[in-house]
């Protein structure tokens, strides 16, 4: 299990990147269109101004269950480990187990 600690700042990152969605995007199509350098660079002085946990990037996908940072499948939210678990114990239709 993770620490509560580290799964509050990621909550706390999601919350960020939520309210600066949009002006994340905007910043980023303002970019692509705009031609020359010195616009470029006022645009993303713009975006450096923004707090560092509202970029998309910092975000991490954690266990839903247990809260691991590591070995996750984006289609079940769970960890390698869990999901293993959870096929072994018959708690998700349709998945097999592998054996060999």
């Amino acid at each position: 299990m993770a620490r509560k600690s580290l799964i509050q700042r990621e909550k706390k990152r999601q919350k960020l990147e939520q309210k600066y969605h949009l002006i994340h995007r905007s910043s980023n199509k303002q970019i692509s269109k705009v031609a020359s350098l010195s616009e470029k660079w006022e645009i993303h002085g713009k975006l450096q101004s923004l707090p560092r946990n509202s970029a998309p990037t910092r975000l991490h996908r954690l266990c839903f269950l247990t809260g691991r940072p590591r070995a996750n499948y984006r289609d079940f939210g769970l960890s390698g480990h869990i999901l293993r678990e959870m096929v072994h114990t018959c708690l998700l239709p349709g998945a097999t187990r592998s054996s060999w």
